[in-house]
């Protein structure tokens, strides 16, 4: 199993934590308490293999598809609306958001090929992922992707109430290829993706997506 490079320090610092707590358990109890060595011993390892099976890395066949827009995560859709893009398109925009699960594979993909155009960091709360106002009150990042055909994609990785770190690759007047990887928010978190209100929506509320594999919008040709 590949592990993502954004877990390497997380990994190690837990993993010597959870062997300084079982050195001090092992010290500190007795014989007669031997069920309480092997259920801490259980509860650690389990942990510390939670925290590596987080960061992993699939390897996954690239799509390229300038039609379609795919989705940036793994995870569920959880809104499908049209929605006024008020940051930098400043116009009516058809939102898909995906929410991420702490089971999720949390690396995140370009949905589209193109130049970035427009790149920003804002610092914000930790609601609740699904809360409607994460989206515009949550620490996250904005990144506005210029087609080739002239369209515009907007996409915007959005922290939640465990995630508290946001890692994005992106800067302005980069050429970007379709579901390369971009990104990586770390325990849990959410998606926006914003493309123009004509485009034929592929998915429904509740619908499970694959990161980089699962259409989400068929784009409208001018």
């Amino acid at each position: 199993m590949k592990i993502n490079k954004e877990g390497h320090k997380i990994i190690a610092i837990s993993g010597l934590i959870c062997l300084v707590l079982w050195c001090m358990i092992y010290y500190f109890h007795s014989h007669s308490e031997a069920a309480l060595l092997i259920t801490s011993t259980v509860i650690l390892l389990t942990f510390w293999l939670f925290i590596v099976a987080f960061f992993r890395e699939p390897r996954r066949v690239k799509i390229h598809d300038s039609d379609l827009v795919f989705s940036p995560c793994d995870g569920r859709v959880v809104v499908t609306e049209v929605v006024y893009e008020d940051e930098y398109i400043k116009e009516d925009m058809l939102q898909i958001s995906i929410f991420m699960s702490v089971t999720n594979i949390h690396m995140n993909w370009m949905p589209v090929a193109g130049e970035v155009e427009y790149y920003k960091y804002h610092p914000g709360r930790f609601l609740i992922a699904w809360h409607p106002k994460s989206s515009t009150e949550n620490e996250r990042t904005t990144t506005v992707v210029k087609l080739d055909d002239g369209n515009r994609v907007l996409f915007r990785q959005v922290a939640g109430l465990i995630a508290r770190r946001i890692v994005s690759y992106i800067k302005v007047g980069d050429k970007v290829n379709q579901n390369d990887v971009f990104g990586f928010i770390k325990f849990g978190s959410r998606i926006d993706v914003l493309v123009p209100k004509n485009s034929e929506l592929l998915v429904e509320i509740g619908d499970p997506v694959v990161g980089s594999q699962t259409p989400i919008v068929r784009l409208r040709k001018e």
